[in-house]
């Protein structure tokens, strides 16, 4: 309350806990003005005087410049104005620094060259568009000029990226891996051979989908063999390998026989980059996706069979001795 008591400098410091010499900068800058002055010339301060200074103190430790908090405390603009302004900032400055703790911290994993580190900085920083035109032109890279290009929307669809708004350290770090992914030649190669293997003699009238993926049957059909421990060199992978290559037949019009095993092989091999199962990974990282299972030890489990039951050599990399 009121009650006509006027306040020097010095009462105020005690008041407030504000340094002397704080109060007489704020007064110099017009933020508190005195009500008065004593015959000797020192200033004197209202009591409202109090209630502005812990305000300003507020305003400073939020972090509000000086132009800011004079127009607050003169009712020039609202808190509500002011605060929802730098809210906005600051969720811009806490974006930018957790991308550049991301970076940071693949970094401290990796061990970049200065020219791989200016990379991933500058993928980590690709605004929104900037990432979709990256993607659309990997993604045309993998699909363009297919035969009923339209079959494989759904796909395209499903190897996209969306980097939420508000990502975490994990999502910006998988995209910046993705990204680097998606721009290497060898990959797009790789990623871009499955496709026109899978779109090879597909007929004009073909029905959607096409054809089933054939990752997709051997998934299906060889999971269950990992999972119990099934080796692919034994006689219980008989059975595997000959629904596999019945059901190949049956959904690529290949005959059943020592050709469909080489033909099979050919096409697991060529899906056995360990790299196709990391962009997948990444990718329901980024789109918050569960994660998926790993399919290069199924696409491996299932060529050395293929190689086994057609009596073609083995590769040593599989495990399993050449016969």
């Amino acid at each position: 309350m009121d009650d006509g008591t006027l306040y020097s400098i010095g009462a105020l410091a005690q008041l407030t806990g504000l340094p002397v010499k704080t109060i007489r900068f704020y007064s110099d800058r017009g933020i508190v003005e005195p009500a008065d002055r004593t015959h000797a010339g020192y200033r004197l301060y209202a009591p409202d005087t109090v209630a502005r200074l812990a305000l300003v103190r507020t305003l400073r430790e939020l972090g509000l410049g000086l132009a800011v908090i004079r127009r607050v405390v003169d009712q020039e603009r609202t808190l509500g104005e002011v605060a929802a302004e730098h809210a906005a900032a600051l969720d811009a400055q806490i974006s930018i620094l957790r991308l550049r703790r991301a970076v940071l911290t693949a970094a401290a994993t990796r061990e970049p060259t200065p020219e791989e580190m200016e990379r991933m900085h500058q993928l980590a920083t690709l605004s929104e568009a900037e990432r979709r035109r990256l993607i659309d032109d990997f993604l045309d890279s993998v699909f363009e000029g297919l035969p009923r290009a339209s079959h494989y929307a759904a796909a395209r669809r499903s190897m996209t990226p969306e980097l939420p708004d508000s990502p975490t350290d994990e999502q910006v770090g998988a995209w910046v891996e993705l990204a680097e992914l998606s721009l290497d030649p060898d990959f797009r190669a790789g990623v871009r051979r499955l496709t026109e293997d899978h779109a090879a003699g597909l007929p004009d009238d073909a029905p959607m989908p096409p054809r089933p993926d054939l990752i997709a049957l051997v998934r299906d059909l060889v999971r269950p063999a990992v999972a119990r421990g099934i080796a692919p060199d034994s006689p219980q992978a008989g059975p595997v390998v000959a629904a596999l290559t019945a059901h190949c037949a049956l959904a690529h019009g290949r005959p059943d026989g020592a050709e469909s095993h080489r033909w099979l092989v050919r096409r697991l091999k060529a899906a056995s980059d360990p790299r196709r199962d990391r962009y997948v990974r990444l990718l329901a990282l980024i789109n918050g996706w569960p994660t998926p299972e790993r399919l290069t030890p199924v696409i491996d489990w299932s060529v050395t069979a293929l190689q086994v039951a057609a009596g073609l050599p083995v590769d040593v990399s599989s495990g399993v001795p050449r016969r």
